[in-house]
């Protein structure tokens, strides 16, 4: 299979599995923030670490078919929410507290921008020399 396809293979696939990460972080968003109304930024880490877990297992295992060491790759993609988090979760804040955003129309937003850093630091970064290793 051409370099070409195969890496069109691996988009469609991230995307697919994004959107199934996705729907598990809007609907957990949801339910807790029927819970704690006045917490975005508590909803927002407790979806967005559901989410994170559930992609980083399909994407590892399907996407980049990856043998890389797991607790390596895991701690990899923790590094990057460590500043991905901590930057979504203050901008959210600001942008629903004190600008009164609509907190799902936010929340997709935050979710769209992760989507589209994390296929390309998961895909050079975490999973780079390790593509495709795991049936070999």
């Amino acid at each position: 299979m051409s370099e070409k396809r195969k890496e069109f293979l691996r988009a469609v696939k991230f995307v697919l599995f994004s959107i199934s990460a996705g729907l598990i972080q809007i609907g957990s968003f949801a339910v807790l923030h029927l819970l704690l109304p006045e917490h975005y930024e508590i909803c927002h880490i407790i979806s967005l670490a559901l989410s994170v877990l559930w992609n980083f297992t399909l994407n590892r295992r399907f996407t980049f078919q990856s043998a890389a060491n797991v607790p390596v790759a895991m701690l990899k993609v923790l590094a990057f929410y460590l500043v991905f988090t901590p930057l979504s979760t203050r901008l959210g804040g600001y942008l629903v507290n004190d600008l009164k955003w609509n907190e799902l129309l936010v929340e997709l937003i935050n979710m769209l921008l992760n989507f589209v850093l994390e296929f390309f630091y998961q895909r050079f970064f975490v999973f780079n020399k390790n593509l495709d290793d795991r049936n070999k």
